[in-house]
């Protein structure tokens, strides 16, 4: 059965996924630049993007189990923190979130081929931390968006795991996280690391489980960043299973 589905991800599903990446991207650029008026910007910016997310799942035989969707509202303005398990992350959560958003991306991934320049023109946040200059550039430029509804995706690792527990998380996420003064909430995702590990690029056929908790909202004075970070870490952590539980130790990591 493995040799089968590698035939079959590697001549069929790799050309059909290369495809519909372009596809989708020509497709978001296009309408995008024939938007008028915030509305249609918004739908150009993330269906396309929402449909083919939910097809390269279906291509490679990944079910997305969607739990607590009623602890938001579509109307709200989030700030959504996710672990970071895997490719399938991507995926998962812009399929099936089933709310409108922007991601808070790497500036280096402005140059992927295609996803990349749609992703500029949809208006996704990339964020560079070289420098305070570009981080205050990087929430001036959030800030634009994140009303009516219009919500924000972070990983809050900044990268993949590499034995599916959580790694650290990096404190500048949840700094831009209070610098908004939304609600935040944490995602668990569980399965994505089974999906497609970050050393690999053999997808396997599995189930993954997004847990949508409820938000955490700002007091009076804002969020504690500290505590902030450790009331996501520890709602995410509560949903995984007990072999992901704790902190990565990183061991497959190659050692540089």
């Amino acid at each position: 059965m493995k040799i089968l589905y590698g035939i079959y991800q590697w001549l069929i599903l790799a050309p059909i996924f290369g495809l519909a990446t372009i596809l989708t991207s020509v497709v978001t650029v296009a309408g995008c630049a024939c938007s008028r008026g915030r509305r249609a910007s918004d739908f150009w910016s993330y269906w396309p993007a929402h449909y083919w997310s939910r097809f390269c799942c279906v291509l490679a035989g990944v079910r997305v189990t969607v739990k607590g969707r009623e602890n938001i509202c579509k109307d709200r303005s989030y700030v959504f923190t996710a672990n970071h398990q895997g490719a399938f992350d991507i995926w998962s959560v812009y399929g099936y979130l089933n709310h409108n958003f922007k991601w808070l991306m790497k500036k280096e991934l402005e140059s992927m081929p295609f996803a990349g320049w749609a992703c500029r023109k949809a208006g996704q946040v990339f964020v560079d931390d070289s420098s305070m200059s570009g981080i205050r550039t990087t929430i001036q430029e959030a800030e634009k968006n994140l009303k009516d509804g219009m919500s924000l995706v972070i990983f809050p690792e900044g990268s993949r795991s590499w034995d599916g527990k959580m790694i650290p998380f990096k404190r500048g996420a949840f700094m831009l996280a209070a610098e908004f003064r939304l609600p935040v909430v944490p995602i668990t995702i569980d399965g994505s690391f089974k999906a497609m590990p970050r050393f690999s690029y053999n997808i396997r056929p599995t189930r993954i489980t997004i847990t949508i908790h409820k938000p955490i909202e700002p007091g009076e004075g804002g969020f504690n960043t500290k505590q902030l970070m450790k009331q996501c870490r520890d709602a995410i952590e509560s949903a995984l299973p007990e072999e992901d539980k704790g902190i990565s130790s990183e061991e497959r990591k190659p050692k540089e």
